[in-house]
This record gives C-alpha cells, structure tokens and sequence, in this order.
C-alpha cells in the first residue's frame, strides 16, 4: 500500500497551470483595485456634481424670485407712471398697454393695429411726434407727444406715450408773453425814437400861435412843423418796417447834408435848455453809403443823451472829419462823463441810468450803425465830458461803390 502511494506521480504541468491561477488571481485583484478606485472616483464626482447642481438650482431660485420681484415692481412701475406705455408687436398691432396709455387714448386697443388707432383718435399737429386728440363728447381738448423705441432684433416696438396739455398751454402763454414783451420793446422803442422830433414840432407850433410873427415867418414855422410831422410819419414806417423784418434801403448820402438836418432838428432843445450846439464840418464834400432816416435817428439819440446830461451853458458838440476810406462823427459834451465801470453796459438794451429813460437809445444807434458795416465806441473826454465816436464806410465816387472795409 505504501509503495501505491509512493508511486503516485504529480504531472510535470500542475506548477504552471498554478502560476498561471495565481497570475491570473493577481491581475483579477488589481482589475478590482482599478474598479473600485474608479467607482470611488466616481462616487466622487457624483457627489461634487449633485452638490454644484444644489448650488446651480439655489442660484436659480434665487434669480428666479429676483426676477419675479422685479417683474412685480417694473408692473407696478407701469401702472403708476403717468405716461402712457404702448408695446406693438413684429405686425405693428398694439400687444400690451399700461393704465395710463388706456386712460390716454381710450379703449380698446389691445389686438388693434397702431396705425388704425391713430387714424381714429389722433390730429396731426405741424410739430413732429405731437398730436392732438380728438374731442370725445364733453372731454376738453388734449395734446399728447409720442416717442419711439428702435425696432428689437424680433420687430417688436415700444411707444411712449405723454399727455402735454398743460405743458404745450404753458409754452403758448410764455409765447404769448414774448410777443407782448416784443410789442412792450417796440412801443418804448418807438417812444424814444419819436420824443425829439415831437418835440420839435410843438416847439414850432407854438411859434405859429404868436400872433406878432409876420406872414412869412408864420409860413416857414408851418413848413418846419410839417417837416417834422413828416419825419415822425417815417420813424413810424420805418419802425413797422423793422417789426416785419425789412432790411433797411442804404442810399448815398451826404455828411455835411446829414449834419445840416441835425442842426435842424436839435438845435431848438438846445436853445430852449440854453445849451451851445457847435457842428464842425470837416466832411470836405464826402458821401456814405447809409440808410439817411436810421443814422439820423441814431445820432439824434446821442445828441440827445448829451443834452441830457449838461446844464444851461454847457456846449454839445457834433464834428465829422474823414479819412481816405472812412467818415468820423462824433458827439461829446461838457457833462460828468461816463463811469467807467458802467461803460461795458451802456449798449445793453433796457440799461439806462434815468428814471425816465427807455435804456434803448445807445442799443438802436449801435445796431443801426453797425448794420452800415459801422462801429460806435464811448470815451471820456480828458477835461470833462462824455464822447462818442463813429466811424462808418465812406463811399468812394471813382468805384461808384461804398468802401466795404471794416472800421476798427
């Protein structure tokens, strides 16, 4: 028996076939160590991925109630504001309104085409983007001003929508108010132009009630008082000219004939306030190209401002010298002068230094003279005394033009 089992032989194969189990065994056992790595690994990233998708929908939820309360308040921003919200769809039909759009512009317009609507309630005005609405039974007259958006990427368009009755009432009370301001200006304007020449002419009215004056002397007070009358009717016409935008009609005129009819026409005040009036003449015969009646009313303004602010002896002088391009008046008197801090203003309209003054004297003569191509400037005479200075185009005979250089 013992010899059977020592005759027992094991197979020369049975140690491979065990490295091999055992191989196998081994690679089995890191293929589980891999899988399991790997499932760790992934339950892992599970984990990492379910709690960022925790975080993902928080942040959603957060946004979506953020949204939800934005949604809210823009709703109720629309039905609180006062003007009138209009969305149009990519057809142009009318998609969604707030309050004050319905209020606005009546019922219905949800589903209606804009265009339609507009055709049913609304008046074109001559100002772009505002209407007026039509009258609906006892409903006072409205304006209304309508905005639009730029058309999104999808053909929708929003339209603002204010009601501006009030509005456009006060702007036409404010245009209303100009024009009366306007008309205020003109009736003190023509009041200064017209003070002088008035004057004049009762000056010499009351000489034709002198029953001592002869025939002759009646006859030429008559013809003064008539000239100056005319003269008036011309401010008149001219000033009415200017309200309608007329351009005034320069004509040659002749220096020393524009001196002469000044003497006329202010000599007498000077006279009567015992002032000297002294015209010195150095035009030598030259021309200007000017509108005669407006630089005649602007120098009257001067000498008159001059007479104003003198006393009985003073002297008020009115010279003219000329260059080879240009004619030099100037008005200067024997008053306190001229404050230099106020100089900068005196062409201001409205600014004056009298009571009773208009403060549009010396801003007429200014505008009148620089619209000859002119220019007007104030100095102080060095003894005493207040002087202006013009200095304007002369007009040359050999050009059979006017000069068209600019003074300095």
């Amino acid at each position: 028996m013992q010899k059977n089992i020592d005759q027992v032989v094991i197979p020369a194969s049975l140690p491979t076939d065990y490295e091999s189990l055992q191989t196998a065994f081994a690679v089995f056992n890191k293929a589980s160590e891999q899988l399991s790595g790997v499932y760790q690994d992934l339950q892992q990233q599970v984990e990492q991925l379910t709690s960022e998708l925790a975080i993902a929908n928080g942040e959603l939820q957060r946004q979506l109630v953020e949204k939800e309360d934005l949604s809210r308040r823009l709703s109720l921003l629309l039905t609180a504001l006062p003007a009138g919200v209009v969305a149009l769809d990519a057809k142009g039909c009318i998609e969604q309104v707030n309050p004050a759009a319905s209020k606005i512009l009546g019922e219905p317009l949800v589903g209606l085409p804009w265009q339609a609507r507009i055709a049913a309630r609304l008046l074109e005005t001559a100002v772009v983007y505002e209407w007026n609405l039509k009258p609906e039974g006892t409903k006072k007259h409205r304006r209304i001003r309508i905005e639009s958006s730029t058309i999104d990427s999808t053909g929708r368009q929003i339209l603002l929508v204010h009601d501006i009755t009030k509005a456009h009432a006060m702007q036409e009370q404010v245009k209303r108010n100009q024009r009366l301001t306007a008309m205020g200006e003109m009736a003190a304007n023509l009041a200064h132009q017209l003070r002088t020449p008035l004057s004049t002419a009762l000056l010499y009215a009351v000489h034709l009630g002198n029953e001592t004056l002869a025939t002759h002397e009646r006859q030429q007070f008559a013809k003064k008082t008539a000239e100056r009358l005319h003269h008036l009717e011309h401010l008149i016409n001219d000033m009415l000219r200017f309200v309608k935008g007329e351009t005034s009609q320069l004509e040659k005129v002749s220096a020393a004939a524009l001196l002469e009819e000044l003497r006329h026409v202010i000599e007498p005040q000077m006279s009567c306030c015992d002032l000297q009036f002294i015209v010195h003449d150095n035009s030598d015969g030259a021309y200007l190209m000017a509108d005669r009646k407006a630089l005649c009313g602007a120098l009257t303004n001067l000498l008159e401002n001059a007479m104003q602010v003198s006393i009985a002896g003073d002297r008020v002088l009115l010279a003219c010298d000329i260059d080879k391009d240009s004619v030099m008046l100037t008005v200067s008197d024997d008053g306190p002068g001229i404050d230099t801090t106020l100089q900068g203003r005196l062409f201001e309209p409205f600014f004056t230094t009298r009571s009773e003054g208009t403060g549009l004297g010396l801003s007429i003569a200014r505008g009148v003279i620089q619209s000859m191509g002119g220019s007007i400037h104030v100095n102080n005479v060095a003894s005493a005394g207040g002087e202006f200075f013009i200095k304007l185009p002369r007009y040359l005979p050999e050009n059979g033009d006017w000069c068209d250089k600019k003074p300095s």
